[in-house]
């Protein structure tokens, strides 16, 4: 069954943000856009090749007013080790969520139950907690954080413009489309 659509369920977790413990829930999600990034497991090979390129482009996401949360089944502490340990995830400022109990992967529905690892999933979150957006690749395809800026955006026009949705390849500042009967057709 598919999450999009549907409200973040409950969560509580500690996290690893800016050199310090924190304890992140869905109630910090409340009139804020943000993307949750889970991934399998730290100390790994394409994982952190990927936190490292949201890395680079969150400032970009923060000028958009969206937070970042990257997941894994690793506790809090694993994040802080690995933190320290790798330049690339080094230089990550964006909350690293720990979730050894499984309950946020499993409410994600990415949770690979007989392994404990999360899969790969990308999810943006509206301002009123609800999925509008979701992206599951297998364990060795890596994702581009410049496409899910893409996405950001496509997703915060749509919101913000009601009746005008983003064709194929969209980018910011490019035509829209509103679909309606005299357009059925004309694609």
């Amino acid at each position: 069954m598919s999450v999009i659509n549907t409200k973040v369920k409950p969560f509580t977790a500690q996290a690893f943000k800016d050199g310090k413990f924190i304890t992140v829930s869905d109630s910090d999600l409340a009139g804020k856009w943000a993307v949750f990034f889970f991934y399998p497991a730290d100390f790994t090979f394409v994982c952190p090749t990927e936190l490292g390129d949201v890395a680079d482009h969150y400032a970009e996401f923060q000028k958009m007013g969206v937070e970042i949360y990257s997941v894994s089944t690793d506790t809090h502490f694993t994040h802080k080790a690995w933190h320290d340990s790798s330049e690339t995830i080094g230089k990550i400022k964006y909350t690293m969520i720990g979730d050894p109990t499984m309950q946020i992967s499993r409410n994600f529905e990415v949770l690979r139950e007989d392994q404990g690892l999360a899969n790969r999933g990308t999810f943006i979150v509206d301002p009123e907690g609800v999925i509008q957006a979701v992206e599951i690749t297998a364990e060795g395809i890596g994702r581009d954080a410049s496409d899910l800026l893409r996405k950001v955006k496509a997703a915060q026009y749509v919101a913000a413009h009601p009746g005008e949705v983003c064709p194929a390849k969209w980018k910011e500042g490019e035509a829209t489309l509103a679909p309606s009967l005299d357009l059925v057709g004309k694609i």
